[in-house]
């Protein structure tokens, strides 16, 4: 079964928390980049999600994004994600973030498919190094 085409999307509220200022990535307070990028990967996950087996997760391996509108706080974001290609274990995505207003970033990311035990084990093993 082809997933090219496989859709999820994520909403949450803008907290303060959820500022540049707050983050450390800018100074003003409205929407901080890095909160768009995980937003976009909720996405990505949410698409997945129902098609994977107990023991299976995904993983973020690469992001892009063009964050192009400033949200401020108690706007609501809203993520898109769809699968536009599918190679092995290997997931890519085009993703769109609105607010009320219209577009407020767009980008690609990247997942692939883990066995979650093995991902954990290998983690576990680098931290002991």
């Amino acid at each position: 079964m082809s997933m090219i085409g496989t859709k999820g999307s994520f909403t949450c509220v803008i907290a303060a928390t959820d500022t540049a200022a707050a983050v450390g990535s800018g100074t003003v307070d409205v929407c901080a980049t890095p909160v768009i990028a995980a937003a976009m990967e909720a996405a990505a996950v949410a698409a997945l999600a129902p098609h994977l087996n107990d023991d299976e997760t995904t993983v973020g391996t690469r992001i892009s994004l063009t964050h192009t509108a400033p949200s401020v706080v108690g706007m609501t974001l809203t993520a898109c994600a769809e699968i536009t290609s599918h190679t092995g274990r290997q997931y890519e995505f085009t993703v769109t973030v609105r607010d009320e207003i219209g577009v407020v970033a767009a980008g690609t990311h990247t997942r692939v498919l883990v066995n979650t035990s093995c991902f954990l084990a290998n983690a576990d093993a680098r931290s002991r190094k």
